[in-house]
């Protein structure tokens, strides 16, 4: 049963587009299977928060259920009832999974509970004034993830913890970043007000799907910033072991290469998404190949197109 379970979350995993590795083959099937139970609670999660057609009080609901049956799997193994109206077929499943994960892995059920406060700020929250209540934001809705990664594979260290958080928290910049324009048409805006003021960018020109010079330099800005969480994480890719280390370099390389096409495409956000396809794999390839100790970055390109 649990097995099956292990199974319907490799397949949400599947089905969910991502920019950047989700408990891809790089990793061994022991670490595999968790590391999609605890991607399949997130995304269930997640996708209550940003659920359009849901009045505000039916997705608090939501998360406050998948609150108590997280406390219910972490305590006792049981994945609750079956699920309840708004949550998808596979609730029993994730809970089933991700009690035995916890569990297998001594994972700290508080991780997964900052998660659900930051889905649920999402549910309540659509600007933020200042990059101090973003970076909060980001600790709660990321940082959690690479910890659970990290104990998965076998690693409890601070540093470990402090260099995954800058992943962390860099990777969710990008995809606010890339994600700018359709963020604002479902009524959020991540990037900071005092980011926003300080270049003069105006939401009336992101509504016109305009990207002014003033927005331009706002998004620049904020890539600029999120560089250097990926460069001060970028230790962790060498300072774990096993197959992790190529996951986390992927993911790495992912992320710095959406920042590259950010800044090549004049983050014109408004018009496009950014995604990589099949056509990235040889460089990913030739990149994780070549991969070599600490970067000194030259090529504000990322080493080519």
């Amino acid at each position: 049963m649990v097995e099956d379970a292990y199974a319907s979350c490799a397949r949400d995993a599947r089905v969910h587009y991502e920019n950047f590795p989700v408990a891809s083959l790089l990793l061994p099937r022991g670490v595999r299977v968790h590391v999609t139970a605890v991607y399949a609670f997130a995304r269930a999660a997640d996708d209550f928060a940003d659920e359009g057609e849901r009045t505000v009080e039916e997705r608090k609901r939501l998360l406050d259920g998948w609150m108590e049956r997280l406390r219910e799997a972490a305590s006792s193994g049981e994945p609750g009832p079956a699920p309840r109206r708004g949550e998808p077929p596979s609730t029993v499943a994730i809970f089933l999974a991700v009690g035995e994960t916890i569990r297998a892995c001594s994972l700290p059920p508080g991780l997964f509970e900052d998660l659900l406060s930051a889905f649920r700020q999402d549910v309540e929250r659509t600007r933020y004034a200042t990059w101090a209540e973003l970076l909060d934001y980001c600790r709660r809705s990321a940082n959690p993830i690479g910890r659970l990664v990290l104990r998965i594979g076998g690693h409890r260290d601070a540093q470990l913890d402090a260099w995954s958080d800058d992943i962390c928290t860099a990777l969710q910049l990008t995809n606010f970043w890339q994600d700018l324009k359709a963020d604002y048409d479902r009524g959020r805006v991540y990037l900071p007000r005092e980011e926003q003021h300080l270049h003069g960018a105006r939401e009336e020109d992101l509504a016109a799907g305009r990207m002014t010079p003033a927005w331009q330099e706002a998004l620049s800005a904020g890539v600029l910033r999120t560089r250097g969480l990926f460069d001060a994480g970028r230790p962790l890719c060498d300072a774990v072991r096993g197959r992790l280390r190529y996951e986390l370099r992927a993911t790495w390389l992912g992320g710095t290469r959406i920042l590259d096409r950010l800044a090549r495409t004049g983050f014109d956000v408004a018009n496009r998404r950014l995604v990589h396809g099949v056509l990235d794999a040889p460089w990913f390839a030739w990149r994780l190949l070549t991969w070599a100790g600490p970067r000194n970055r030259t090529d504000p390109g990322g080493g080519g197109s």
